[in-house]
């Protein structure tokens, strides 16, 4: 049975997510969307027979990346997940990448939604900073510990990964996204991947939900 294994980025706002979804609109306790970002592609991924996991993130105030990477790793342990798919958004590229070289066994497919493709020894600041984006002129993007702690990893071991990139050309981020492009189509970000385009805001999974779970159905 194939586990989806669901990271989001900043905790969104259900404001925002409300003027963009296509679906019903969503309210909660704390007015954050956490991990119900990922809640329009669950019903598919069922229907198909498959686990999701979308699990909300400790607040980025209170912990470090490696508190983020642990809560993951220990869900994947905890329920002995295995033939496991990761789909980051955001700063959630950020986790799948340490979480697929720390489990990269277990790991069959890899989709990066609009997210972070870091180098070994990058932080997400780092990463906005490579495409040319100042993190702190980024609304609502504060350098908490997880954003501007770095990131390491050995490409190596996610060689064999499919991994699929999916690039919102109508997002705030495609001048920090575009540098993931180009690192993909010069192959020094690795081999094994597919790259793909909708034109989307920051987080299709609102308006754009149907597409988003194909690419999850192809990997």
């Amino acid at each position: 049975m194939t586990a989806y294994v669901f990271v989001h980025g900043g905790n969104m706002s259900t404001d925002t997510w409300n003027r963009h979804t296509v679906g019903e609109q969503v309210h909660t306790d704390d007015n954050r969307m956490g991990g119900r970002i990922w809640d329009p592609l669950v019903p598919d991924i069922r229907a198909r027979g498959g686990q999701a996991f979308a699990p909300t993130l400790i607040d980025e105030h209170e912990c470090h990346f490696s508190d983020h990477l642990d809560q993951i790793s220990d869900l994947i342990t905890g329920n002995d997940l295995r033939d496991i798919v990761l789909a980051g958004h955001s700063y959630g590229g950020m986790i799948i990448t340490a979480t697929a070289d720390r489990h990269a066994e277990r790991v069959r497919g890899m989709l990066y939604v609009d997210a972070a493709l870091p180098d070994p020894g990058q932080s997400l600041f780092d990463v906005i900073a490579a495409g040319g984006v100042d993190p702190l002129s980024v609304e609502g993007l504060e350098p908490d510990a997880p954003y501007v702690e770095k990131v390491e990893f050995d490409p190596s071991g996610l060689t064999s990964i499919p991994k699929i990139y999916l690039r919102c050309t109508r997002s705030e981020f495609a001048a920090v996204t575009q540098s993931a492009r180009q690192r993909i189509f010069a192959g020094t970000a690795g081999p094994n991947w597919t790259y793909t385009e909708l034109p989307s805001w920051h987080v299709p999974m609102a308006s754009m939900p149907h597409q988003v779970g194909a690419l999850l159905a192809a990997l």
